[in-house]
């Protein structure tokens, strides 16, 4: 989610290799030519951000390591890929931005590699089979920054006065490591980030350890479960850290600025208990790990669901927290295959906090509804139906948050409660670690209630202008 980690309105703004469904595998391949010895595709064609991701292989795990000196904001890493080829390739790219590469192996080879704007473009010695495993170690060095995305806020590595905000939807895990950055393609991921002693660096999954010599300290982090890259953070600073055991068994640890900490306590206090209640409504908790990293970015100015630890540029306020955390299930969990389909991440988010409310003495998910529904035609809103944005400019505009969770409340005004959970449930249990897609939900939506839905999703989610009240 890009919204604000502070609001008073609730518009305001894996080391053992995951495996990979054969669908998913067969779309990555389609992006790229099927003949032998081929290039794979410098993009896997996303309609709104063509060159992300690249066709011809899958990566199945990233193992990242790298030292970051927060004074002269210099990066010195190595990466390597565990990757499998859906197609025989004589070439492949990968998406790297800003970065200066110093070698680079296919297997135990060097390999030819040059630059193309953001690709990475990499000849290794011998063509790679179809279904092939290999390797790629890239050494690399630099100094990272954002990228400005279409709408002009920033993603990527972004430096602070005290180390490094790094949020990567959509575009910015290609700013510090080499990735096949575009959600079709998860993988689990190990991280290794050395950083100088009193700072601390925060990644995904569980903490596996940490060292400290010569002024030094390395933290070492693992995500066991498949992780679409933009989900990826190493997030740095000075820290004060808070590690704990729920009920469930979920690891949580949580990093925040002291600066941030007093504003934070309260809300973060509330973790435990908002991930039980989103148990009870999605199911269980799809992660090992959990928590949050409160950093003080005031050049951000919003919070990312990055995976199993939620990174906020300030203080988040409970709707936040909740929509951060809903996430971990629709978005994280289950990841969309187009950055279109963009609603069912945002608009599931927002729902819930809307559920929360209703279940917690706040207004009722309908009183929202309503509230929202009597803006005029001309209120943005209205701008652009949330299926389809039209535009990577418009990916995190109000329509796919609030219009997006609107259709959700009209799907649960047209099948009743019970079945409405049941779909919400099934939608996170059915497609665990993977992907889904619109068609999909409307299909597993009708299938659950016995109803024909097409007319409703096509005036909520397509349709322009204001809808006719459900």
């Amino acid at each position: 989610m890009r919204q604000s980690a502070r609001r008073t309105d609730v518009l305001r703004r894996r080391t053992v290799p995951a495996t990979v469904p054969v669908a998913l595998a067969a779309l990555l391949a389609a992006a790229g030519p099927a003949t032998a010895g081929t290039d794979g595709a410098a993009g896997v064609g996303d309609p709104y951000f063509p060159l992300a991701g690249n066709g011809g292989y899958d990566v199945r795990h990233y193992d990242l390591t790298f030292r970051y000196d927060p004074k002269s904001r210099h990066l010195h890493g190595t990466a390597v890929l565990t990757a499998r080829a859906t197609q025989s390739l004589a070439r492949f790219h990968l998406d790297l931005k800003g970065l200066n590469v110093t070698g680079l192996t296919v297997g135990h080879a060097r390999a030819d590699f040059r630059r193309d704007g953001q690709e990475l473009v990499v000849t290794p010695r011998r063509a790679l089979r179809k279904g092939q495993e290999f390797r790629v170690t890239v050494t690399y060095q630099g100094t990272p920054g954002p990228v400005t995305d279409p709408d002009g806020s920033l993603d990527g590595w972004i430096p602070t006065d005290d180390g490094a905000f790094v949020a990567g939807e959509p575009q910015g895990a290609m700013t510090w490591f080499p990735a096949n950055n575009h959600p079709l393609d998860k993988a689990s991921y190990d991280f290794t980030i050395t950083v100088p002693e009193g700072r601390t660096a925060v990644a995904n999954g569980v903490l596996l350890g940490r060292r400290t010599a010569h002024g030094r300290t390395t933290f070492r982090w693992r995500q066991s479960e498949p992780m679409a890259a933009y989900l990826a953070t190493a997030t740095i600073g000075k820290f004060k850290a808070e590690r704990y055991t729920t009920r469930d068994g979920i690891q949580v640890y949580n990093a925040v600025d002291p600066r941030e900490a007093k504003a934070a306590a309260p809300v973060l206090k509330q973790l435990p208990s908002v991930l039980e209640w989103e148990s009870k409504l999605f199911g269980p908790y799809p992660f090992r790990a959990a928590g949050a990293i409160v950093d003080r970015a005031p050049n951000v100015g919003y919070a990312l669901e990055t995976q199993s630890r939620p990174v906020y540029s300030a203080a988040p306020d409970l709707s936040t927290l909740v929509h951060e955390s809903a996430h971990q299930w629709f978005g994280d969990s289950v990841t969309l295959t187009s950055w279109k389909d963009i609603w069912l991440n945002e608009g599931f988010a927002t729902y819930a906090e809307w559920l929360y409310s209703e279940q917690h003495g706040g207004a009722s998910a309908q009183q929202t509804f309503d509230e929202l529904y009597a803006r005029p035609a001309s209120d943005d809103l209205w701008a652009f139906p949330p299926g389809d944005p039209g535009s990577g400019a418009h990916i995190f505009g109000t329509p796919v948050y609030a219009r997006g969770a609107m259709a959700l409340h009209a799907l649960r005004k047209a099948v009743g409660d019970p079945a409405f959970h049941r779909i919400l449930r099934a939608w996170a249990t059915e497609h665990r670690d993977g992907h889904g897609t619109t068609p999909q939900f409307v299909r597993l939506a009708e299938r659950r209630s016995g109803k024909d839905l097409d007319a409703l999703f096509r005036t909520w989610l397509y349709a322009p202008g204001k809808p006719d009240r459900p």
